[in-house]
């Protein structure tokens, strides 16, 4: 049984390889763990594939993967995911920021019992630029998800094998991991600060764009959590709501002309009147929410999720 799986994302990294995997390799062999570290190729445009090809043929523990084109972080940590075969798998970035002398410590807090363990970048090695858009988007999910996470962006994070076999990440959701997690039933999680390098080589491959994407993942997470297996109420609640409202403005508008004309009181014709539109429009809404909803039960009870990449190459291995 192989102990740790180390998850290692890469884009346009070739420099940063070679010292990585035998950085790992040291790690591992200090403590004596069984291990396997699985480099997943997200369409570099540089050597980072020969780099991984060339790295495999001296190390039997290295598995690499190549994707025909980047599908970003979050596609590649679930390619990782599936294949990762060890008891705790650790997940790291490529670039040297984050340290693999933190290995051992996460495992044991995962076999001590934890289903997800976080890497909390206390002292960071990043401009201003970052570090502050960062505190308030981690303070902001802190809120909404009401974990108690202080970087949620870590890259270095440590799950229980059956954490990742039971949660599926596509388009950006890889920040909010331990929120899947939880919502998955693994409510176990806890946090280590870690230490963070400085970058060595190359340049940070993420923008401020990332926090804006954040914050607009976090609200669809939090939407897919609620409602994937129920979105009727959702959808049949706001369509209540709007019908309802233009079915009452229009009773109301009834029963003003009729109340008018027996009081023998001349009352504008009900279609002269924009209120009786805007009721109008509110009905109509309301059955088309309805309808999307019936739509999406529909849905919600036949579709199967897949995988939103295609690989191309694989490099595998056997104990």
């Amino acid at each position: 049984m192989i102990q740790i799986s180390v998850v290692v994302p890469v884009f346009n990294e070739e420099e940063s390889l070679p010292e990585l995997t035998q950085w790992i390799s040291r790690v591992m062999t200090q403590h004596g763990f069984s291990y396997e570290v699985i480099l997943i190729n997200d369409g570099s445009t540089d050597r980072s594939w020969e780099v991984i090809q060339n790295l495999s043929k001296n190390n039997k523990f290295l598995r690499g993967l190549n994707f025909t084109r980047n599908y970003g972080k979050s596609a590649a940590l679930d390619a990782g995911f599936r294949r990762a075969e060890g008891e705790v798998v650790i997940t790291m970035d490529a670039d040297l920021q984050d340290s693999p002398d933190e290995i051992p410590e996460l495992y044991e807090m995962v076999k001590g019992g934890l289903d997800v363990v976080s890497g909390w970048k206390k002292e960071r090695h990043d401009p201003i630029s970052k570090t502050i858009p960062s505190k308030f988007f981690n303070g902001v999910t802190r809120w909404i998800s009401g974990i108690q996470l202080h970087d949620f962006n870590c890259g270095l994070k440590a799950y229980r094998n059956k954490v990742v076999k039971n949660i599926t990440i596509y388009g950006e959701m890889h920040r909010y991991i331990p929120l899947l997690a939880k919502w998955n039933g693994f409510p176990k999680i806890g946090e280590k600060v870690v230490q963070h390098q400085a970058r060595k080589y190359g340049y940070s491959k993420f923008g401020l764009e990332r926090f804006l994407n954040g914050f607009l993942d976090l609200i669809s997470v939090s939407f897919v959590h609620r409602y994937k297996k129920k979105p009727m109420h959702f959808f049949g609640t706001l369509g209540t709501l709007s019908f309802l409202s233009g079915f009452l403005i229009t009773c109301w508008l009834i029963f003003e002309k009729v109340y008018g004309l027996s009081r023998g009181v001349k009352v504008r014709e009900i279609v002269d009147q924009p209120l009786f539109f805007l009721a109008l429009v509110a009905i109509v809404v309301g059955v088309q929410l309805f309808v999307t909803g019936f739509i999406a039960e529909l849905m919600t009870s036949s579709n199967s999720k897949e995988a939103e990449y295609k690989i191309d190459d694989e490099i595998n291995f056997d104990f």
